[in-house]
């Protein structure tokens, strides 16, 4: 069965020491093994427990319970690791246990409650069997032990005419990441594009219509692709459903890896896919959009 048909998401079930039961979506995952040794950093980030190595790599591994607010273990010996790849970056998440893996329709995620606010490291919750599953928000817990993951300036980056080129263009934005939106609205104003945000694809698609109506469209839409309720392949499904929409231009903008989502991406009408973070990438895939909606490419 394939790991990803329709709106359905597969999620690795994890508990932290505490009991807590979280999700992770398993396409984030590439193994789970016991935790090896590791090598303590002098001056490392307290929810760094250290460094192992893994078939001749380095491997950051990072105390999941204390990075997202809970009480850390003791020992490495108390549980495995959760080999990850997000955002073009890999490393190990020690937790106390693995449970096994679900799949659930994307529709069935709700977002976070919103008395969770902005420290909730969930970016929503589902039920599996009876059981609420917080669905974690591993971009979050990267950004708070490394906030500076690609922030190259933009400045000197564009030539004259590109500047011209996205200048006061309409963009709007949707991720259901609170830091993954904002590190790509750094990147659209700083770039001078006309950048409206929203957290949901409903949110999303009811501003792209309400825009086309006031005769003041958006050219193109960069969106995430996993999202509560309605994920970004659903989102351009609708999108290309709809007349007066239908010929926006989308980029999905992933934490995942971009080659494993083309395929899909492709056959649901998105226009390209990139895999976050990099400035240097969104801003080349920005103007390549461009260009070619103004037929210069």
């Amino acid at each position: 069965m394939s790991l990803v048909t329709g709106d359905a998401l597969s999620l690795l079930l994890f508990r932290l020491h505490s009991g807590r039961l979280l999700g992770i979506n398993l396409l984030k995952v590439n193994e789970i093994i016991p935790c090896p040794a590791l090598t303590k950093l002098p001056n490392r980030h307290p929810h760094v427990r250290g460094i192992a190595t893994l078939r001749g790599s380095a491997l950051t591994v990072i105390d999941l319970a204390r990075a997202i607010g809970e009480r850390g273990v003791s020992s490495e010996e108390e549980g495995c690791l959760i080999v990850t790849e997000v955002s073009r970056s890999r490393q190990g998440l020690h937790v106390k246990s693995v449970e096994r893996i679900v799949q659930c329709s994307t529709r069935d995620v709700r977002p976070p409650p919103a008395a969770a606010g902005n420290r909730a490291f969930i970016t929503g919750v589902t039920q599996i069997d009876g059981a609420i599953v917080q669905i974690l928000d591993i971009e979050k817990v990267l950004h708070d032990i490394a906030p500076a993951l690609d922030q190259a300036p933009i400045e000197g980056l564009l030539e004259s005419n590109d500047q011209q080129l996205l200048q006061g263009r309409r963009v709007l934005l949707v991720d259901d990441s609170q830091v993954a939106l904002q590190q790509t609205l750094n990147v659209l104003r700083q770039l001078g594009l006309d950048c409206t945000a929203v957290r949901s694809a409903q949110a999303a698609l009811e501003q792209l219509h309400d825009y086309q109506q006031a005769e003041m469209p958006f050219e193109l839409l960069v969106s995430d692709i996993e999202m509560p309720e309605m994920d970004g392949y659903n989102l351009v499904r609708e999108i290309r459903r709809s007349a007066d929409i239908a010929a926006t231009y989308v980029l999905l903008h992933t934490s995942l890896d971009s080659t494993m989502n083309t395929e899909k991406a492709r056959s649901v009408g998105a226009n390209a896919v990139l895999t976050k973070f990099s400035s240097v990438d969104l801003t080349q895939a920005l103007l390549d959009a461009f260009r070619q909606m103004d037929g210069r490419s």
